[in-house]
């Protein structure tokens, strides 16, 4: 079977699947405009109907990136579907006040609104095996249905080619777009200081890249440090020209909320504290370390973990960056 055949009998598989499950009932997709939720809200409308499928996308406000909107708008308007907008930047400060947690904010913002706004309607998501609830979720469970939880994104990305998608990306990642604030590795306390401090830095950056026609792999600003200093350690790859890196240094320190600007230019070695339910699971710590920190790193990490006093560290804190390598 040629690769091509096998994609079509994958297509044909997912479209008898939808219809079966949704049992030609109307649903939600909950959407970001990128790969996967696009691939999804295409599956359903050519296996239900346009007029079956509501698109529900879920807004965070200023750590939604101004591209990010954009292209929300674009793949609605692509797909020719109805599309509804939710804002959940305030829940975000509830839910990141202990720390990083996008599981958390996925489930209880991201997909929970939607939930919410469904009434009752089948939730359809873009789950799959290149996120962590693909590889831990079910298909469908209550009320939400996975149709990729099975697939890795080469074989989406088949999908999306044969149903005739042209997604666009905002290139902060080749494969995981959409929020600024995952790039906030400490608790989100001030939403006035680390908060702006994060979305602010890294709209500039790609702003600067696009205006020095730059086409980064992967672009993004992390902040890290103590909760009273914001550093920004700046992720581009490849490594942009030396004029470009000083029009991005000098955009950057004109924000008021940094305190530091650092390049990563090489191999970097964190100093992470851990909040006590981490600092007790060396598998949570290796997954954070791996699948949560080191693929936005435009050079390979390492971690030097360290428990923390703070009891309102609920998940952990990226404290210092240094060279790999460098004595401790």
């Amino acid at each position: 079977m040629t690769p091509v055949a096998a994609r079509s009998a994958l297509l044909d598989g997912l479209l008898t699947e939808i219809r079966e499950v949704a049992a030609g009932a109307p649903v939600v997709v909950a959407f970001s405009g990128g790969l996967d939720s696009s691939t999804v809200a295409a599956l359903a409308r050519d296996a239900l109907g346009g007029d079956r499928v509501l698109l529900v996308t879920v807004n965070m406000g200023q750590y939604a990136y101004r591209r990010g909107n954009r292209i929300v708008l674009e793949m609605a308007d692509q797909l020719g579907l109805p599309q509804r907008c939710l804002l959940g930047q305030g829940m975000q400060h509830v839910v990141q006040r202990g720390g990083p947690a996008c599981n958390r904010c996925t489930r209880t913002i991201k997909l929970g609104m939607v939930k919410a706004a469904s009434r009752g309607r089948l939730v359809l998501t873009g789950s799959n095996r290149s996120d962590t609830w693909g590889q831990m979720g079910v298909k469908v469970a209550n009320g939400f249905y996975a149709p990729l939880l099975d697939l890795d994104k080469p074989q989406i990305r088949g999908l999306a080619d044969e149903l005739g998608l042209r997604i666009p990306r905002i290139g902060e990642h080749p494969g995981r777009e959409g929020c600024k604030l995952k790039h906030l590795l400490k608790p989100l306390v001030s939403p006035t200081y680390h908060g702006r401090a994060v979305a602010e830095a890294n709209e500039v950056l790609l702003e600067v890249l696009s205006s020095h026609g730059v086409r980064a792999d992967l672009a993004n600003v992390k902040i890290i440090g103590p909760l009273s200093r914001n550093v920004a350690l700046v992720n581009v790859r490849p490594h942009p020209p030396a004029e470009v890196r000083e029009a991005i240094r000098a955009a950057l320190v004109r924000l008021p909320v940094l305190d530091e600007v650092r390049f990563v230019d090489g191999p970097q070695r964190l100093v992470v504290m851990a909040g006590p339910a981490l600092a007790g699971d060396a598998a949570g710590r290796g997954w954070v370390a791996r699948g949560r920190l080191a693929v936005d790193f435009a050079h390979p990490i390492e971690v030097e973990w360290r428990p923390s006093q703070n009891p309102r560290l609920r998940t952990f804190q990226v404290v210092d960056a240094v060279p790999a390598g460098t004595p401790t």
